[in-house]
């Protein structure tokens, strides 16, 4: 079954201690740690595999662990390095799930199916040992066995869905929950069948998000308070589109001499982009990624950016103006829709990106000229994103979850 890993200076899992016992080793120490922590209640965040999956559980976790600290909070993620990167940090136990999302081609059905009994008897087995007081779904194939299981025994279950159009895991997930969590309210149509219970309550941030201050943020980058602040971002993996288009927009950004450039490539195209606006003589701090995107997104006036659902929480709850360009290159073009809602609330404009970067640069210099020289049209679009964000999302989710698991039944 999966291993549960526990974060450094936890006390040993309760399957754990009961694995080495069977060892014939002496566990007294551990066998009591195991008796407490089954008295603790339990609650399982089930996703992962990326950071669009991750944050906004952990988000929730941070909330849900200052109101309960006797909870103890594991994540059933997968094996990809993201999950133990973020969630052990954090605290949390993390329990690798080999599931993998379902193969176009065929003759990977045998190693899916695998996969999937294996990932669900994992699951059973954990939770038939300790029991949850709830599961909340984070979205994905990883959500899928934990939130079936805990279903199937009664636990009270909850799904998060971020995109404006759900997953076809989420739709299906949606039958097996007593709640359903959206961002948007054009969202909760998606699941008017399913049975649940659909709420709107926003996607959650990171506090820092909120807190941050333009002062700090402009502090942490060397920029200048007084002058405004242009960010371009492609997440923490950055965006190649985005990055080949300003590089072929640099005489332009070089003249606009009033704004600075704040450019997160990620790390496949710093030394391009490094090298492609130090040649045109563009003065821009540029670095493949930062752990202060709460303080980038506090300082910035406009951003560029793809279309995510957690980035765009984020811009709204900032209430910043953007412009941006949905990855393309999704089938079920999830971003493209995200970033339609924003676009009809008049809270940023869209691009269709091109796949050529001379295409993508005609359109963005298009806006760019009128946004970066009207401070009244940014101010508009500003007020449209604050009037979208939900910085209370967040707190939401866990009062939810907590009035669900308060009446949850306990192991014996």
């Amino acid at each position: 079954m999966a291993v549960m890993i526990q974060p450094e200076g936890a006390s040993t899992s309760p399957i754990a201690a009961r694995s080495t016992e069977s060892a014939g080793d002496s566990t007294s120490t551990e066998v009591r740690s195991a008796a407490h922590r089954r008295e603790a209640p339990w609650l399982i965040l089930a996703g992962g595999g990326t950071g669009g999956h991750l944050f906004p559980g952990l988000a929730v976790a941070d909330l849900l662990r200052a109101a309960r600290p006797e909870y103890e909070i594991a994540v059933f993620g997968t094996t990809r390095p993201i999950d133990r990167e973020v969630v052990l940090p954090r605290g949390h136990a993390l329990v690798p799930q080999t599931v993998r999302a379902f193969p176009r081609r065929p003759w990977q059905w045998p190693g899916f199916f695998l996969a999937w009994r294996s990932s669900l008897a994992a699951a059973r087995e954990h939770f038939e040992r300790r029991r949850p007081v709830a599961v909340l779904g984070l979205g994905g194939y990883a959500a899928a066995p934990p939130v079936i299981v805990a279903s199937e025994m009664g636990v009270p279950t909850a799904l998060f869905n971020p995109d404006a159009v759900p997953g076809r895991a989420n739709r299906r997930l949606a039958r097996c929950v007593r709640q359903v969590f959206v961002q948007w309210p054009v969202t909760a149509e998606a699941f008017a069948g399913s049975g649940a219970i659909v709420h709107v309550t926003g996607c959650p941030v990171r506090p820092r998000v909120l807190s941050a201050r333009r002062e700090e943020g402009c502090a942490t980058f060397r920029l200048d308070p007084g002058r405004p602040i242009l960010l371009v971002t492609g997440a923490s993996q950055g965006a190649r589109s985005i990055n080949l288009a300003c590089l072929e927009l640099v005489q332009f950004l070089k003249a606009t001499s009033e704004w600075q450039i704040l450019h997160v490539t990620g790390p496949a195209d710093l030394e391009t982009v490094r090298s492609g606006y130090s040649a045109a003589g563009l003065d821009a701090r540029i670095m493949a990624f930062t752990e202060a995107m709460p303080e980038a997104l506090a300082a910035a006036d406009l951003v560029i950016a793809r279309a995510g659902a957690s980035t765009l929480a984020e811009l709204t709850a900032r209430g910043i103006a953007s412009i941006l360009l949905p990855y393309p290159y999704d089938r079920h073009q999830h971003q493209r829709a995200n970033a339609r809602v924003l676009e009809r609330a008049g809270a940023a404009v869209v691009i269709d990106d091109a796949g050529d970067p001379r295409a993508n640069a005609t359109s963005l210099r298009a806006h760019l000229e009128r946004l970066m020289s009207s401070c009244a049209d940014r101010a508009v679009m500003a007020a449209a994103s604050r009037g979208l964000g939900r910085p209370d999302a967040g707190e939401r989710i866990a009062a939810l979850l907590l009035a669900a698991a308060d009446n949850a039944p306990r192991a014996d």
